[in-house]
């Protein structure tokens, strides 16, 4: 027997309908403010999330899946949804459009790390990208965004906030980092002295104990921001208070990625672990430039799909119950049951659900099936009922039955 590969997982047919909700109220919630659908391949050249993403992130160095293809070239699966976008948004001139460029994404995603609750190795996304705008308000507006979903999927979060600054005022910060970190080096973790000479505000995204306690005492990028940064991160301050959106600030929050700039946002549920983080985001005004695009501030966040599941069913928030046939049509012969699927057919068209016998199974057979399923109605069929041009009809809620003729079948259930 072949297995799903590890990290990986099927979503069996009395699951996908919890997916389809969330994904339908990202899509509702997205209509909400604008923002359109944009579709981009699975995978992209790796150069992208190398020039995209960052060299010095673990997504980039341990985690992506790049395999060259029959033409020699280097391929990754996407292992997130914004440089693909961005990469879509330059080649195709939106920049030269009507702006700000507002698009969301419901995509697979892939990264070889070790599987663990709500973290899998190929993965889906919400995400929404707005290209064009570099006032706060955008920022707290992709907030909002988040925000609204997570209240219409009746999870409960916490909202924390940082600023990391432009590239002037990092600087500065990456600098004194340094300075701080210099007496411990030899405490770090392998990766961290790593971090420690290419990119060392990653150093704050360490998830290693020992690294963890020497980062709680480093200097807060906060203290470092420019006069420009530091007033857009109190703009945004103030619009979040505006649309009543709670928030903390958490000076530690720098992101995964490199791309960032400026705010940078996480929602974080306590009820799925260590790995509590359900959406995250921020704004990244240097992206597209570093993608060969003219320069164009962006904001943006992504949800994972199955964290958002997850806390959905750890929490009891509510979920819909499975869709069930409006009727199942009975045949208690040949005769009968090829009837009924031109019946079935008449009242599919009609926009009714329904249901009709594959298995020649016997009618009592048929009512436990039509049972199992959750069917409303069965309307059975024999040689009495095909030669009187009507069916029998069983509420299965209160147990009455009924004749309706085939002509008034599809009426009947409208």
């Amino acid at each position: 027997m072949i297995n799903v590969p590890k990290g990986t997982k099927d979503v069996l047919p009395n699951e996908s309908y919890k997916w389809q909700y969330v994904e339908s109220v990202a899509r509702e919630t997205a209509k909400l403010f604008h923002i359109n659908e944009i579709r981009t391949p699975v995978f992209e050249h790796t150069e992208l999330f190398q020039r995209g993403v960052g060299e010095t992130t673990d997504v980039v160095t341990k985690e992506m899946y790049t395999f060259k293809d029959k033409g020699d070239r280097s391929i990754t699966l996407k292992p997130e949804g914004t440089a693909g976008v961005v990469r879509s948004f330059i080649e195709n001139g939106m920049g030269s459009g009507v702006l700000p460029a507002k698009m969301y994404y419901i995509i697979p995603a892939f990264r070889y790390e070790r599987p663990q609750a709500g973290r899998l190795r190929e993965f889906h996304q919400f995400g929404v990208e707005i290209f064009g705008a570099k006032d706060a308000q955008t920022d707290a507006e992709a907030i909002l965004v988040a925000d609204t979903l997570l209240k219409k999927l009746g999870i409960r979060v916490k909202l924390y906030i940082n600023s990391i600054g432009c590239p002037t005022c990092r600087a500065n910060y990456n600098r004194a980092l340094k300075e701080f970190f210099a007496p411990n080096l030899d405490k770090l973790c392998y990766d961290c002295k790593t971090r420690y000479e290419k990119n060392p505000l990653r150093l704050l995204d360490c998830k290693e104990e020992e690294c963890k306690k020497i980062n709680a005492v480093a200097p807060s990028m906060l203290d470092y921001l420019c006069e420009d940064c530091a007033k857009h991160f109190a703009d945004v301050k103030e619009c979040l208070t505006q649309a009543g959106i709670a928030y903390e600030i958490n000076n530690r929050i720098v992101r995964g990625l490199d791309y960032y700039t400026r705010t940078v946002f996480e929602f974080v549920s306590t009820d799925i672990g260590a790995q509590g983080t359900v959406c995250g985001g921020g704004r990244y005004d240097g992206l597209i430039q570093s993608l060969g695009g003219a320069p164009t501030p962006a904001v943006g966040f992504a949800a994972g799909i199955e964290r958002l599941l997850m806390v959905m069913q750890q929490t009891g928030a509510r979920l819909p119950e499975p869709e069930t046939p409006t009727v199942y049509l009975a045949g208690m012969d040949t005769e009968c049951r090829k009837k009924a699927f031109g019946l079935a057919a008449a009242l599919r068209s009609a926009g009714v659900k329904t249901e009709i016998d594959h298995m020649e199974r016997s009618i009592k057979a048929q009512f436990k099936y039509a049972d199992k399923i959750g069917a409303k109605y069965v309307a059975v069929l024999g040689g009495n009922e095909l030669a009187e041009g009507a069916v029998s009809v069983k509420n299965m809620l209160n147990g009455e039955s009924e004749k309706v003729a085939f002509d008034d079948l599809v009426t009947y259930f409208l």
